[in-house]
């Protein structure tokens, strides 16, 4: 018979009973302890450090043993309240919290130190922030664990204004209090906010940064791409003898691999030694795949086997998407087969959704439509849009098109799906069914997001958008965006305006438009800030599109330059007038700065849409 849900002592009178025990009418009598013969005291006392040392041993059956404690008519101390009051933290059962401390409070033990920290953490978990508070007004405010509880509480629900009064008001601040404050800035995207907070920490000397702070902020630094900062915060750890442990290694490997610099995260995970779990190994698997090294990825991989350590479902998601970045689609088939035959691991959605890309990217739709036929659950948006994306590179416009209204099916309020299904449409010359497209993602209220792309230089990070003339430099920018336009002309470029989906019949109109492609704006930014030979890093939060991916190549081969560009799906290594991705890289292109959904002119058409097909392609 399975447990209850609610704990035993709180169907009983246990509580009740017990409370009621010391009460007597008439003039206050001595404590419980004085009015007991000695014998009884010390076997009480016996009685509940036996029973905590079973509820610290059971910490899950803190709340059962500490009625039972009840039971056997011995007294709780403030340790068997904080035990229970963890295990109500740890369940987020507020009920019993609230039991406990009426308990507590009539046994006259809700005053210590222990127990008030124990209800102020266990009412800030539940989230019941204001009982928290209750508890921590009556005179507990130089108490650090409390305090920190606070502010945990104010983290976790959410309330911004209450976080920062409250942190700004704290008498005293730990290590704790600042990677409260640095952890809720990561979790909720405020990047470039951690990292202020973080530097504020160290000026302010009150405690010194643990590994916990370090990987937060190294997070962070992961986020922006801000290789120069991520250099800084790893020479720190250095500098200061802080372990690197499983967890931040695996975030300096991680901050490394996309910061585009695979040298670094090879360099962190060679000098772990012993040091390596799984979570280790699929970081620096994911950096390999990231940065273009697909068969690197599938020699780390075998490694991994050799040394016994056993892969999860992690592991062969990120081996199989190395398969398909680098066209191995042998191996690919071979892993997929291994992971369920050795390894005994059933496929998910993603490792299904890495096959159909990997058929996709080596144009073979039949085997990807099997693949997706097969699968065991519904196709998600991933799925889709790799075969529409491979429709798109193979101009495969039939099943592009069926495939485009599946993935807005599967993901009505994802921009990319429309920009996906107007582009095959656009590639198709349709621009009616561009029409439609763009018309039913304005009745839906879905926007396309923006492309932007980054560049950090001296620590400062400078952000471009297409035909951006807003920086301060912009003259600078313009004058050698030109020059290296003329560079490219020389060097026997020609702009691919296929690239530029728009109903537009004049080829200059798209040549302008290619060049100024915010990743241009962002590389010649870097060559009039830089240092000639200096590598170039940018950031860019969309695909780059094959026209810039071309003259990109040129680029680095013009300017002796080794030119990192990031975009949303991988990183592109361009040296010598060639790129890492080995140009097998474009088939899905789901959202660029060209796209038929920015077209200037709409032919009158129809507004009824197609219906969706079947699931079946």
């Amino acid at each position: 018979m399975p447990p209850p849900t609610v704990p035993f002592f709180l169907t009983s009178t246990t509580l009740a009973a017990a409370a009621a025990k010391p009460q007597r009418p008439g003039p206050p009598s001595p404590p419980a302890q004085q009015q007991q013969p000695r014998e009884a005291r010390d076997g009480s006392r016996d009685a509940c450090a036996s029973y905590t040392a079973r509820m610290r041993l059971n910490p899950q059956l803190a709340l059962r043993l500490f009625d039972h404690l009840l039971r056997s008519g011995a007294d709780p101390d403030h340790v068997a309240y904080a035990l229970a009051l963890g295990r109500c933290a740890r369940g987020r059962d507020r009920r019993a919290a609230a039991q406990l401390h009426s308990h507590a409070a009539k046994r006259g033990a809700a005053s210590h130190r222990r127990v008030c920290n124990g209800l102020i953490h266990a009412y800030a978990v539940c989230g019941s922030l204001l009982d928290a508070r209750k508890v921590f007004d009556r005179g507990h405010e130089g108490d650090a664990v409390a305090w920190n509880s606070l502010l945990r509480g104010y983290a976790a629900a959410g309330d911004v204004n209450a976080l920062r009064e409250f942190f700004v008001g704290m008498q005293a601040r730990d290590t704790v209090s600042w990677n409260t404050i640095i952890a809720w800035c990561v979790e909720n995207g405020e990047y470039e906010e951690a990292i202020a907070v973080f530097r504020e920490m160290l000026a302010s000397m009150e405690c010194l940064p643990d590994r916990v702070t370090l990987v937060s902020v190294i997070s962070a630094i992961t986020y922006l791409g801000a290789l120069a900062q991520g250099l800084w915060a790893h020479a720190y750890v250095c500098r200061k003898g802080i372990e690197v442990e499983e967890r931040l290694s695996s975030a300096l490997i991680n901050m490394y691999s996309k910061c585009g610099c695979i040298e670094g995260a090879v360099h962190v995970f060679e000098n772990l030694g012993a040091q390596m779990n799984v979570d280790t190994w699929n970081a620096m698997l994911a950096g390999f795949t990231a940065n273009g090294c697909s068969e690197k990825a599938l020699e780390l991989f075998a490694r991994m086997e050799i040394t016994g350590l056993v892969p999860n479902k992690i592991t062969f998601n990120t081996v199989l998407n190395a398969c398909s970045h680098g066209g191995f689609v042998e191996e690919g088939m071979g892993c997929f087969e291994r992971m369920t035959k050795v390894y005994g691991i059933e496929p998910d959605i993603a490792h299904y959704g890495c096959m159909v890309d990997l058929f996709c990217r080596a144009g073979l739709f039949d085997k990807a439509e099997k693949m997706i036929q097969m699968m065991p659950m519904k196709p998600d948006a991933a799925v889709w849009k790799a075969l529409v994306g491979a429709c798109k590179t193979h101009r495969n416009f039939e099943l592009g098109r069926k495939a485009g209204h599946m993935l807005i099916e599967a993901a009505p309020n994802d921009h990319a799906g429309y920009v996906l299904l107007s582009n095959i449409y656009a590639l198709d010359g349709n621009w009616t069914g561009v029409h439609k497209v763009r018309k039913l993602m304005l009745d839906r209220g879905v926007q396309k997001v923006p492309g932007s792309s980054s560049i950090e230089i001296d620590g400062v990070i400078h952000e471009f958008i297409s035909g951006d003339k807003s920086h301060s430099s912009k003259e600078d920018i313009y004058e050698m965006l030109s020059e290296m336009c003329q560079q490219l002309k020389v060097a026997g470029y020609v702009p691919d305006t296929s690239h530029v989906l728009l109903d537009i019949d004049d080829e200059d109109v798209k040549e302008s438009s290619l060049a100024l492609h915010s990743e241009k704006l962002a590389i010649a930014f870097g060559l009039i800030s830089t240092a000639p030979g200096t590598p170039i890093r940018i950031a860019k939060n969309l695909r780059v599109c094959g026209d810039c991916h071309n003259a990109v190549k040129l680029l680095s081969k013009i300017y002796g330059r080794c030119i990192i560009v990031r975009d949303a799906n991988r990183f592109h290594h361009f040296r010598e007038g060639s790129c890492s991705c080995g140009d097998f890289w474009t088939v899905y292109s789901g959202s660029r700065e060209s796209s038929a959904l920015t077209s200037t002119r709409w032919p009158a058409a129809d507004s009824s849409y197609p219906a969706p097909v079947d699931n079946k392609l």
